[in-house]
């Protein structure tokens, strides 16, 4: 069974940070000092679990009136199982409570059709972040009720 949570305890917290490890700095040699930063502190980290063992993380922080999701990072055993789009659905969901009207991100190139999938728009030309080729993507919430 898959759940998505956000990581509070810190039992949570290590959990995230021992995945983006292990795809971003071991697969993908990011170098350490690149993958963690100041802004994960004031991140809500999201924690997938499948029957309960940690397979995938993001986290969503807020810019303005947007969201920013980042980090994206799922073990390679738990890829193509949907546990992707469900992390990103819940980062959107936690948005949109929240207020904001978009969620951007950089996509590493390889993933754009992914997020494509999911409803976000590449823009702009393509850059490079930690080594790895990258396109900025956007997507607009629907906007809440109240």
């Amino acid at each position: 069974m898959l759940d998505i949570v956000i990581a509070r305890s810190e039992r949570e917290r290590a959990a995230v940070f021992v995945i983006r490890g292990a795809v971003f700095v071991a697969e993908q040699d990011v170098p350490i000092e690149e993958e963690w930063d100041e802004r994960d502190a004031a991140a809500d980290h999201f924690l997938a679990l499948v029957d309960g063992v940690p397979v995938g993380t993001g986290r969503l922080l807020v810019r303005g009136a947007e969201g920013v999701l980042g980090r994206l990072a799922v073990l390679r055993r738990a890829r193509g199982s949907g546990v992707g789009a469900a992390l990103v659905g819940a980062a959107e969901e936690r948005a949109a409570r929240r207020g904001l009207v978009a969620v951007e991100l950089h996509a590493q190139t390889h993933a754009l059709g992914f997020y494509e999938r999911l409803g976000y728009t590449a823009y702009g030309p393509e850059f490079e972040e930690a080594g790895i080729a990258h396109r900025g993507m956007r997507k607009e919430l629907p906007r809440r009720r109240g």
